[in-house]
This record gives C-alpha cells, structure tokens and sequence, in this order.
C-alpha cells in the first residue's frame, strides 16, 4: 500500500481532557503516525518531529527546553487553554480575554493556503471566543474567525530558528474539519511540505453514468486531473470525447497503463473483470480506484492486497454511498448514542421490475444479484458493526424472471462477534417493500421509509411531463424512536445533511496527496467480499451456516 511520511509526535501532559480524546483517536487511525503520551517532558526530545503542550502545562523551564528544541529544528504546537496565562514569547502571540461561548465562523486566512485544498470556505465550530493577538511581525495568521466585524485570529504559525511553532485557541476538537486542518498543521509543523500538484486520472470503463460520474468528479476535485479514458467500445469513446473535450482515449488497456501522464486508474468494468485489470494497473505502478465490488471472491482479494503492498501503490473500493445523507444521518445517531447499543440491523432494497438487460442481470458477468446493490449495503452493515464477522446465512429465490441468471431475491443474514446481527435483501419481486433500515438498540430504534417522488415538468401541448425520481436515490423519511423514562415510545427525527457531490473523490484526493484517512478502508471492502462469497456458497447449499474469514485478521 502506499506510504505516507511517517510523523513522530510527543503530547506532553496527562491523559485527563477528554475533550482532545476524538483529535488524538483521529491521529492514531493514521499508520504513518505515532503519537507517544507523557506526563514530563524528557530531556532528549531528538526523537521527535513535533511536540504537543497544552498551555497550562508549561513552566519556565519546560518553555527554555522546548525554545531551544524548537531553535535547533523541533517543531511545537501549543493548544490554548480557557485560561489568561501568559504565552510562552517564542509563538509570537498573546491571549486576548475569554470571551462568551458561542458559534464561531472559522476561515482561512489565505483561502489558496495548501492547508485549505478540499475544505469548505468558512467551519462552524463550537466553543467560547478566544481571539490571539499577534506580538512578532513573523507571526502568520492561518485562520482567524469572524467576530463584531473583525477578523480575529484563532491558529497561527511561525518559523524560528530552525524549526516552527504554532498554536490555536480552537476547541473543538472533536469537529471533522478542524481534525483535518490540525493533522495537515502536524505535516507541515513536521517538515513535510503539503503537495499542491495533481494527481492524472485515468478511466478505465466509460460506462455512461459512471463513467462521466468519475470523471466529473476528477474535474472538480483540487488536486485530481483527468488524463485519459480507455474503453473497449468506439462508440462510448467517441461520447467520452464529447463529455470532456481533448481527453485521450485509448481502445487497450495495455497501451493506457503505459500512459506516464495516468497516476490513478479509476476500473469501472464489469465485476468479473475488475480483479484482472486492477492486477493490470497496479503492475503498472498506478493508484487504483475499483468499482464496488472490489473483487468476486478472497482469492482474487488476497492477490489485489498483494500486489499493492509489493508495487507500494494505493487500492481501494468505490463506496460513494458513505456519503449518502441518511447513513450519514444514522451513523451520528449511533455516534450520539441516540439507541444505545445496536444489537439488530436490516436493511432491504427492491421493488416488482423486470430486470434490465445488461449485465448487471448476468450472474457470470455481475457476481450475482447481492454483488450489485449488496455492495453497497454490505459496506454501509460493515462500516456500522464494525465487530469481525462468525457466519453468513444466504438464501436465493427464482421464480419469475427466467430470461436472467440473477436470482428473484437474495437475502444474507450476518452473525458478528458478540451476537450483534444484520440482514440484507434484495428482491426483484416484492409488490410490497420492507423499510430501507430497520435499526434495533438497547435504548431505541431508527426506521427508514421508503420515498417515492414524482417530478412534473410544464409542457404547453400535453400540460405537463412526469419523471419519477428512482427511490434509490431519494433520502429515505427517517424516524429515531426512543424509549421515555415514563415508559412511553417517543418518536423524533434525526438531523439529516444535505448530499454533497464527488465527496469520495475528495477524500480521495486527501489520503493521496496528504496522507488523510481514507472513509472507507480497504479491509472493509475485502470484508464485504467476504460476506458475499460465503452467502453463495451457503445459497448454493440451500441456507447453510458459513464460517467466514472477513480478512480482518
């Protein structure tokens, strides 16, 4: 897999605010970082690239010893706290007075800062005012917030000596955004400049949706470009050159992966193919992007997870729907403990169609009818259970639809460690469908029904024109029933975001080029093929428990 240069800090003080806990368990899901707690400062500090204190911490001579590791080429970031205390006068700023708890609107000062690629223009965090007033000329201001029509500043940086300080007066410790702008503040704190290249991109299957989907994505993502687009077909092609004028198209793979110009492959084929060209690619040194499902079965899994780790390249899964709002919704439900402990999850997609004619209905070709939809579900089940996973149970239906070789239903029930269980089910022919979600808790439960929406548009002649939004894609109603302590079921609705586009694309564009997390990891998808192998084999044997190995070892 790829690597990220590795960043060695040191948090001086005990393990006491909880509040920096979610900051400090963000670091950690990071490989490449190794974070050491201690409560005294150690006289040798050359082991490390940067150096974390709270400002309560430090004495006269924990602040020399800092200055002078600082002076010699350390870096030191100081987190400010609700107090007036003096601030050591290395960091070129002092506290202005605490000021009321409040909203603040935090913004960068320089909105083309490498630090900012990615981020929205202005974050809304939490936490009382607390501006810093600049009292060295080399003081630089990275984010100051809007206050009484003032720019104040909350986070600055500064060069001295050899090395760097920075420090910020923020709280919010627990907020995505200001976790993503602290981690990218330890990079550069470390010596390791920000990149602000792009990354080529190259498509590998233009299916029309799809296809056009990443590349627009690459298009609007700072720090992707889209080079080139391979395909089989003249036709899709000749369309792509329409979607995105100049692009380079090429008719064999083995002629696109020689395309210096490509870092990332993006393989949006057929499943069956997906593990063959992904080998391909990768072999070839490039980043690769594979279409859900990463793979058909642990064997090509296994091979995938080699060849990465041997060519020092990234893998992963397209799983555009972590950014779906209600998963969204429901996982800060579960973060919120809004139903205490889930114990219980179902999860059903379907309707009474005749399936379509590509091969999205060609077992052979797609895996199945769980390796489509299931992939997605799977991974949204995973994501929120993250417990290993004992034994799947599958079950298939055929009984209408004879001219495909999907199964009518499928559904997969799922065993996790600790008796915790899930269910999918994709049917074909239900004439009646079961909630989206059905989520049980030890103290509540999250329903998601379905929506179907129908959308007129104006014509003079005929009066109006009806397009029905597929339900798939609209954001399910969803309900959060919790029990009062009167004994009564109180029903509430949880807060949903709005849908925001080519997120995943992103985050992706965050993890390559800054060493971010990546949402959905690599063992989740492998773990999601996992499931779908042992729900074949058990649908093949008629309902039979499997033992599974999720790769999570």
């Amino acid at each position: 897999m790829i690597h990220h240069p590795s960043i060695s800090i040191l948090f001086l003080g005990e393990d006491e605010d909880r509040s920096l806990a979610p900051f400090y368990s963000y670091l950690t899901s990071m490989p490449h970082i190794q974070l050491m707690m201690k409560p005294q400062l150690p006289q040798d500090l050359s082991s490390y690239d940067v150096v974390i204190t709270l400002s309560t911490m430090i004495s006269d001579d924990t602040s020399d010893h800092l200055t002078q590791y600082v002076c010699a080429g350390g870096s030191w970031l100081m987190f400010v706290s609700l107090s007036e205390h003096t601030l050591p006068q290395i960091f070129g700023v002092q506290q202005e007075p605490l000021g009321p708890a409040a909203e603040l609107r935090v913004l960068f000062e320089d909105a083309r800062h490498p630090m900012a690629a990615r981020l929205p223009d202005a974050i809304y965090l939490k936490g009382y005012y607390h501006a810093l007033s600049r009292t060295a000329d080399n003081t630089e201001t990275i984010l100051y917030c809007d206050w009484q029509y003032s720019h104040k500043s909350v986070l600055t940086y500064r060069i001295e000596g050899e090395g760097s300080v920075a420090c910020t007066s923020l709280q919010a410790y627990s907020d995505p955004a200001l976790q993503r702008i602290l981690y990218r503040l330890l990079v550069q704190l470390a010596g390791h400049r920000i990149s602000g290249k792009s990354l080529g991109v190259g498509i590998l299957g233009y299916a029309p949706s799809v296809g056009q989907a990443h590349g627009l994505g690459s298009e609007k993502t700072p720090g992707l470009s889209l080079r080139a687009i391979c395909d089989l077909n003249p036709d899709r092609l000749h369309q792509a050159q329409k979607d995105f004028t100049g692009i380079k198209t090429y008719e064999s793979a083995d002629v696109f992966a020689d395309n210096s110009e490509v870092d990332l492959v993006i393989v949006a084929t057929s499943p069956n193919t997906h593990a063959r060209l992904s080998l391909q690619m990768m072999s070839a040194g490039k980043h690769v992007v594979c279409e859900k499902p990463l793979a058909l079965n642990r064997r090509e899994t296994d091979a995938l997870r080699e060849m990465a780790a041997k060519q020092g390249v990234h893998l992963s899964c397209h799983q555009n729907r972590r950014w779906d709002p209600d998963y969204l919704a429901i996982r800060q439900s579960l973060t919120d403990g809004l139903i205490g402990d889930l114990f219980s999850m179902e999860t059903f997609v379907g309707g009474f169609y005749h399936p379509c004619g590509y091969w999205h209905s060609h077992a052979p070709v797609s895996g199945g009818t769980s390796y489509d939809w299931g992939a997605h579900y799977l991974d949204w089940i995973v994501s929120l259970i993250p417990e290993p996973v004992e034994a799947v149970v599958g079950t298939r239906h055929k009984r209408v639809w004879k001219d495909v070789t999907n199964g009518d239903q499928e559904r997969i029930q799922i065993r996790f460690s600790g008796g915790i269980e899930a269910e999918f089910i994709h049917s074909d022919i239900a004439a009646a469908r079961k909630p989206k979600w059905f989520l049980l808790g030890t103290e509540g439960a999250i329903v998601g029904h379905w929506r179907d929406v129908t959308s007129h548009e104006i014509d003079p002649v005929l009066y109006y024109h009806s397009h029905e939004i597929p339900a798939t894609e609209m954001v399910p109603d969803l309900t959060v029933f919790r029990r009062h302590h009167s004994g009564d079921i109180i029903s509430i609705k949880p807060a949903v975001p709005d849908r925001e586009h080519y997120q995943f694309h992103s985050n992706l564009a965050d993890h390559l080029l800054v060493g971010e997390p990546i949402a959905a990891p690599l063992t989740d998808s492998v773990k999601v093929v996992a499931i779908l192998e042992a729900a074949a084999r058990s649908m093949e044997h008629g309902g039979s428990v499997e033992k599974v190995n999720d790769g999570s070892d």
